[in-house]
């Protein structure tokens, strides 16, 4: 490895960049953990407490006329927990999103710790065992970058810092492509780092041990990724455009079908009908005709022949067209989406 500004209802807006994404704590009920957030859990120990409190937070705006209160009361993400094993790192990951190039800021606050006194976030994380962290060390008067490998983490990088517990500070990070920048109170806190590890992941709020710790105002700006099953349906739409829908289905663990990808991407995350769901399990064509269109459900199968997924098009008829004709047609279809899928795990990325 070599050396070298930013609300939990969640709101989404278009940028010229990409989109923005803010975490507004304000909007959940105290002692609850907000929507698309999980707890989890890095090393040995019970799992953090994770919830929304309310406390002090420093005015963010001047006054329009006369003075205005310091601080204000607001809602904030808090780790509670004061488990002191010594690796214990719990970690409330964003659910929502999957992040490749990014800017992540927040507010933290530590507030106390014996054993520690530590706030950061977490991003690329892939799972509990491989992800990227910084993080700032009251106690220890530092800022530090590592990563967790399978388990196993790097030696920390970074540079000595006063962090007093009791203040709220910002933390940032940048990722585009292999470079890491890290910023603390909208500085640079160290040159970037350039690390080829991970190349995506989720992204959220981490702490250590004994520390309780307070987060706020956390925005991400990033480019939006396109999965895989995405890229596979706007690649052959590209050399059919005349094509009216076209979809694809997974099966999920609860047993139903639902859409991953679609020439209407507002259709994705909509349920499956028995349609799909039978050429799922039983390889089955479903074919249905009407006033001059024709839809058609596939299996789709990777490259041994196994099925992944299900496809449907819609397609106008021609005059004179038989079942077994539109079927031909589809079929081309589905054998373009096949040339760009080779197994199961490549449609769900």
């Amino acid at each position: 490895m070599r050396i070298f500004s930013w609300l939990c209802g969640v709101w989404l807006a278009a940028a010229v960049s990409g989109a923005e994404l803010h975490f507004n704590f304000g909007d959940y009920a105290e002692g609850s953990l907000p929507t698309n957030f999980q707890s989890t859990l890095f090393g040995s120990g019970q799992p953090g407490a994770w919830k929304v409190i309310t406390t002090e937070v420093p005015s963010a705006f001047a006054p329009l006329s006369g003075p205005a209160p310091a601080v204000n009361h607001s809602k904030v993400l808090a780790q509670t927990s004061e488990d002191m094993s010594d690796e214990h790192f719990p970690m409330c990951l964003y659910d929502g999103e999957v992040f490749r190039d990014f800017n992540f800021s927040t507010k933290f606050k530590i507030v106390s710790g014996i054993t520690e006194q530590m706030a950061g976030v977490v991003f690329r994380f892939l799972n509990s065992s491989n992800f990227y962290v910084v993080r700032v060390s009251a106690a220890g008067h530092n800022v530090r970058f590592y990563k967790v490998v399978n388990g196993i983490r790097s030696d920390p990088i970074g540079p000595v810092r006063n962090v007093p517990t009791g203040e709220w500070h910002q933390l940032g990070v940048r990722c585009e492509g292999n470079q890491i920048t890290i910023y603390l109170d909208n500085k640079l806190v160290m040159p970037a780092l350039s690390d080829n590890t991970f190349t995506e992941g989720k992204l959220g709020f981490w702490t250590k041990s004994d520390s309780v710790s307070y987060f706020t105002e956390g925005t991400v700006t990033y480019t939006p990724r396109i999965p895989a099953a995405q890229q596979m349906i706007d690649s052959v739409l590209e050399q059919q455009s005349r094509l009216l829908g076209l979809r694809i289905y997974t099966l999920e663990k609860n047993g139903a079908t639902r859409i991953i990808a679609s020439k209407d991407k507002s259709e994705v995350g909509q349920p499956g009908t028995d349609a799909e769901l039978q050429a799922i399990q039983n390889n089955t064509i479903s074919y249905a005709r009407e006033d001059g269109i024709n839809y058609l459900t596939m299996p789709l199968r990777d490259r041994n022949g196994e099925t992944i997924g299900a496809m449907r098009v819609k397609m106008k008829s021609f005059f004179g067209e038989t079942e077994n004709t539109a079927i031909t047609r589809a079929t081309m279809i589905r054998k373009l989406l096949e040339q760009l899928c080779t197994n199961g795990d490549d449609l769900r990325k």
